[in-house]
């Protein structure tokens, strides 16, 4: 395994480790930075199953699973979780998802995190396709997505089953050859 690690605007990426359970907690276990993810807050138990399988999905080849610590470049500490997942019927496609603890919310990092993720799907792993589902709810996801160059294709209808009701998803996806961010590396 090559480990994960890079740096962005701001923002850096890097392997997930047992260390970072408590931080992860913290977004994973919070009812306001879960409220629009297809699920309920998870315990901390969860949370540590959560990253010890994807250590272990970091040793397998092809790897398909990458579950990212997202730290601050000033201080290091975590403050968020990204994930990208080559799909394995599909593998020059794959699916993004992120988090963040809600006191980092209304900074733009959200856009900056989509960016860096962009940016290792197409530039490390030569990806064609990336893609994301969001809540419609989610207008900060939307936001993101866009403002770093996704583009909305369109609605799944009851995609999800979360707290109890059906909800539909918002599909956002970047293709290789019209990411804007290609350009200047």
């Amino acid at each position: 395994m090559r480990p994960v690690e890079i740096s962005g605007k701001g923002l850096g990426l890097r392997e997930v480790t047992l260390a970072d359970v408590d931080a992860l907690h913290a977004v994973y276990g919070d009812p306001a930075a879960t409220e629009h993810l297809p699920f309920d807050p998870r315990t901390r138990a969860e949370v540590e199953q959560l990253v010890t399988e994807a250590i272990e999905a970091a040793e397998k080849e092809p790897r398909r699973l990458y579950l990212l610590a997202v730290t601050e470049q000033d201080s290091g500490s975590v403050i968020g979780v990204a994930r990208l997942h080559i799909e394995a019927d599909h593998p020059h496609s794959a699916e993004i998802g992120l988090g963040l603890r809600p006191d980092h919310w209304g900074r733009g990092i959200g856009t900056d995190l989509v960016r860096l993720l962009l940016t290792f799907g197409f530039k490390h792993l030569r990806l064609h396709r990336i893609w994301g589902a969001r809540s419609p709810a989610n207008t900060a996801a939307q936001l993101a997505m866009l403002v770093a160059g996704m583009v909305e294709e369109g609605r799944i209808r009851h995609h999800v089953r979360a707290r109890g009701a059906w909800r539909d998803s918002v599909v956002h996806s970047a293709l290789e050859d019209e990411w804007e961010g290609h350009r200047g590396l």
